[in-house]
């Protein structure tokens, strides 16, 4: 599985159906220039001044009540006279009196904002959805900002598909040679993008977003990965940092190895989170224990390991293998509303029906039955990623990961030991590294987890506070990925009076 491939919000509505492209959109408008300069569009350097004076000519999107726009970033930030990327952007006006713009972003990396931003009604409540534009952008190399996309969609099956917990050396290098075939792939047909969609720079393209927009301060709500690119845009930009509410923390000084192992020990977590729930519940197909259920979930991805069960009802794949099955068993645990329909896709594998895990995992992938993917998150993720983290090409040492993970998270521990191998391999160097940000002198920032949160697990959350200089931590205790409007009052107060009337929850607020 990817690491950290998270959506903040699980059904994703459609939003601008247009395409942009390097050096050009396609059906869209692009950004124009306008004279003078503001607080808000004071650029860091004259060479980004043509940049920072945009002014975004609104359009109405093909579906739903939204405008759509397009913004000229560079490729190369240190060299902005070159070539240029038109990033997608949507925005959701505000229902009543506007108090300003809200940035939003569901995670990935790979995630549509502009998605997310046409889904406004159901990202934020209807008190903030009356008083802000919520405005979302496909971030460099996603979706209609210049996709990076390396596989086609039966290669990209097939991916997916292979065996993500090598059991052998023969296995072994044959996921890395799969790994290091995607690498190349992306390569071969990427361009020069490739090695320009870190976090770092989408977080750049971010502050010209805020100043196209004309907002003297960001007001952001990231989730998932979402914190990861929020952070490191106030570490980038503090005193610009306005309304920042982080939920379901990527905390940015994470190792490879740490994420591999959060995440494994996270989706643990879950899993005997959803097994409890189901032996509680009574006629679970898992048994009558906890132990045994857990157990019985193990067996089942060996067995589909060494013998796929039957798909019948997709267009391309034909059989569950332990790729698909982890996926589906995975994208589960993201919101404790599926495990009802993880209890009955897992009792028809048991007896050998493989299609309502597989629409599950194409749930996660976004993909459908037709073999058509909506969206590039699953190829995106790891072209960020990769140029976030450097990763090694040491099967050695995923071997001792695979093992010491075991022990704490023996159903997702093996697998997701491999998480970052790609990177070892990769075919551009990598331009950032694990890093603590402090965000010394922005105001507060909210810092949101969940304690059994199974893709960003809560320590992430309090690890990212506490290194915040004006960091405020709020704690659900709960189940499923991310708590803003989930399920849960108490954090949809505490977010909603912070972010209509500047309210500081205080440091450490118990949901």
């Amino acid at each position: 599985m990817a690491a950290v491939g998270v959506i903040g919000l699980a059904t994703v509505l459609a939003g601008c159906d247009r395409d942009a492209s390097v050096d050009g959109p396609k059906g869209s408008s692009s950004a124009s220039s306008a004279t003078g300069t503001s607080a808000a569009t004071a650029a860091p350097s004259a060479a980004l001044a043509k940049f920072y004076n945009q002014k975004l000519t609104w359009e109405d999107c093909e579906t739903g009540g939204s405008k759509c726009a397009s913004l000229k970033v560079p490729i190369d930030y240190a060299k902005p006279e070159g070539g240029t990327v038109n990033i997608a952007v949507l925005k959701s006006p505000a229902k009543g009196d506007k108090k300003g713009s809200l940035v939003v972003n569901p995670g990935g990396p790979g995630g549509s904002g502009v998605d997310y931003a046409a889904a406004a009604d159901y990202v934020v409540s209807d008190k903030v959805r009356k008083a802000y534009d919520v405005v979302g952008f496909d971030p460099r190399g996603v979706q209609r900002s210049a996709p990076i996309t390396c596989l086609d969609d039966q290669q990209l099956d097939g991916y997916l598909g292979a065996d993500p917990s090598p059991d052998d050396k023969a296995e072994e290098a044959a996921f890395m040679k799969g790994a290091k075939g995607f690498g190349d792939a992306c390569k071969t047909k990427a361009g020069p993008l490739l090695g320009h969609v870190s976090t770092v720079e989408a977080a750049k393209d971010m502050d010209v977003l805020r100043a196209a927009l004309g907002e003297p301060r960001l007001d952001y709500l990231g989730k998932s990965y979402g914190t990861f690119l929020g952070s490191t845009y106030a570490d980038q930009f503090p005193t610009r940092v306005g309304k920042f509410v982080l939920d379901g923390v990527v905390a940015p000084d994470l190792t490879n190895t740490e994420m591999n192992k959060g995440q494994a020990e996270g989706f643990e977590r879950a899993t005997r989170a959803y097994v409890k729930d189901c032996v509680a519940n009574g006629s679970c197909p898992l048994g009558s224990t906890q132990a045994a259920g857990e157990q019985k979930i193990r067996d089942f991805l060996k067995q589909v390991d060494a013998t796929p069960i039957p798909v019948t009802n997709d267009d391309k794949v034909t059989r569950l293998t332990e790729g698909w099955a982890s996926m589906g068993i995975a994208a589960a645990m993201y919101d404790q509303g599926s495990w009802g329909q993880l209890t009955t896709a897992l009792q028809n594998a048991f007896n050998g029906d493989g299609n309502a895990l597989m629409g599950l995992a194409n749930t996660y992938a976004e993909r459908d039955s037709s073999g058509s993917y909506s969206g590039n998150i699953m190829q995106a993720i790891n072209a960020v990623n990769c140029l976030d983290r450097q990763g090694s090409a040491d099967t050695a040492s995923y071997e001792k990961d695979q093992a010491a993970f075991a022990k704490t998270a023996p159903t997702f521990g093996p697998m997701l030991a491999w998480g970052t191998a790609i990177c070892g391999s990769w075919p551009v160097k990598a331009t950032g590294a694990p890093k603590k940000i402090t965000a010394a002198g922005s105001d507060p920032i909210l810092v949101i987890g969940t304690t059994r949160d199974p893709a960003t697990p809560y320590e992430w959350s309090q690890r990212l506070a506490a290194m915040l200089q004006n960091g405020r931590l709020i704690t659900y205790d709960g189940d499923g990925h991310t708590a803003y409007r989930r399920s849960n009052a108490c954090v949809d107060n505490a977010v909603d009076a912070y972010l209509l009337q500047g309210k500081d929850p205080g440091k450490n607020v118990k949901c």
